[in-house]
This record gives structure tokens, C-alpha cells and sequence, in this order.
């Protein structure tokens, strides 16, 4: 009796506020767990099959690294890996979009399960024994309320037996929009953007950054220098999506 009541209060919820997918815009079944109708979950894709080594950039031509990675140009970045669950497709984007700037936080614990999931794939990240989220700039947060990458965070690292201590890197320069900005703009946007508020908790430790997307990486090597300064072991990086 119990679970025919609540189908129909599902079934009367779906018919007065009926939920659709996020990346297509169709009706949801009244009893979908999920935002992304089946279609639009399968076009959830893994970033390759050729990534660059280093920082998982999708390579269209083969080889080992990209450009930007290439020979002992790679040697000189702190974040030594970077990888993504999935790329930034239109499948992908409606999600991080509307957990980053439509307030949809609820989104997080999906997305940071399908993370958790694609994860077990990546064994050039199996050593990492901390999750550290990018962190926002405190106005920043005040506006949007939450962190979506400390939402993802959570969400992620008990799901994959790491730990996620609050706290640990602080974003202590309010820079300028990454969008405007070729590759290098971006990487020197980053050069003392971050500060680690915890260094008894990563010194020594292989450090696993969590963020929505990686475009160049320069947030994530912006957050490694700081991991790094603080006496980090290793910085590595995992993210939901990669532009």
C-alpha cells in the first residue's frame, strides 16, 4: 500500500511540475532518478580515444602529448595529470551549466557519482590520497551560494574511499574572467590566485583536484602551485567534463 502511495504522489508531482531532460528539453518518466533522458545519458562520452598524457586534451592527430605538453615543456607544469569523466558536449554542458549558474545544486551528487564511476578507469590517478576542490573567490561564493566544485567534491570522494577535508585551498586574488583570455593570459591570470590554508593535511600527500571543466588547465595549475608550495607530494587533477 506504501508503494502505491507513493507512486501516485510521483505521478501527481510529475503531472502539475512534470520534469524534463536537461540536455534535450523532453519529459522525464514520472519515476526518472535521473536529469538526462536514456538518449542523452549514452551521448555522456569519455574524452579520446587519444588524450595528451598529461593534461588529457583530446588529440585529433595521435601522439603521446599535445603542444602545449609536448617534450620538457610538460616537466615545468605542477599539476602532473589531468583528466575528465566525460568532454563538454551539448549532452555534458547542460549539466555543468545549470549546477555552476542556474543554482540546480541538487546535480552534484549525479554528476559526482558518474565521476565516481568513470574514475576506476583512470589508473594514473589510483594513487591519490586526498580530494581537494577548486575554490571559488569568497564573493563569488557569496553570490551563488555554494561551490559547485566542494559539491562535486563530496559527492565524488566517498564514493571512491578518499577523503575530502573543507578548507584546505583558499582563493585569495579575485581574477579576471578565464573566457577572454588565450592560453597564457590564462595561466598568468592563475600565478598567485590560490593559497593553501591547510598544509599539515596535504604535506606529503598525493592531492587529487576536483573541478566542473578543465579548458587549458591553468585553474588546476594555479591550485597545483599553491598544493605544491604547501609541500604537496604530487598534485593531480579529475574533473566532470574537458573542453
Amino acid at each position: 500500500m506504501k508503494n502505491i502511495s507513493q507512486k501516485m504522489f510521483q505521478w501527481l508531482l510529475h503531472f502539475f511540475f512534470p520534469r524534463t531532460c536537461f540536455a534535450c528539453g523532453r519529459d522525464l518518466p514520472y519515476n526518472a532518478r535521473e536529469p538526462l533522458c536514456v538518449s542523452c545519458a549514452a551521448g555522456l562520452t569519455a574524452p579520446g580515444p587519444l588524450v595528451c598524457q598529461r593534461c588529457g586534451a583530446v588529440l585529433q592527430s595521435g601522439g603521446a602529448h599535445c603542444y602545449a605538453c609536448r617534450g620538457g615543456k610538460g616537466k615545468s607544469y605542477k599539476c602532473k595529470v589531468i583528466r575528465a569523466a566525460f568532454v563538454f558536449n551539448e549532452f555534458s554542458r547542460p549539466l555543468v551549466h545549470a549546477l555552476k549558474y542556474g543554482g540546480a545544486d541538487y546535480l552534484a551528487r549525479y554528476m559526482g557519482g558518474l565521476m565516481a564511476v568513470r574514475y576506476r578507469a583512470y589508473a594514473e590517478l589510483a594513487e591519490a590520497e586526498l580530494v581537494v576542490p577548486v575554490p571559488l573567490f569568497a564573493s563569488r561564493l557569496k553570490r551563488r551560494g555554494y561551490n559547485q566544485s566542494e559539491l562535486l567534491a563530496r559527492a565524488f570522494a566517498p564514493l571512491v574511499g578518499l577523503s575530502a577535508p573543507a578548507g584546505v585551498l583558499k582563493r585569495v586574488r579575485n581574477t579576471v574572467s578565464q573566457t577572454t583570455l588565450g592560453r597564457q593570459g590564462r595561466l598568468e591570470n592563475m600565478v598567485g590566485a590560490f593559497s593553501c590554508a591547510a598544509p599539515e593535511v596535504v604535506k606529503g600527500k598525493t592531492v587529487l583536484l576536483i573541478d566542473d571543466v578543465a579548458t587549458t588547465g591553468a585553474t588546476l595549475e594555479g591550485c597545483a602551485e599553491a598544493l605544491k608550495k604547501a609541500g604537496a607530494k604530487k598534485v593531480l587533477a579529475y574533473t566532470f567534463a574537458r573542453e
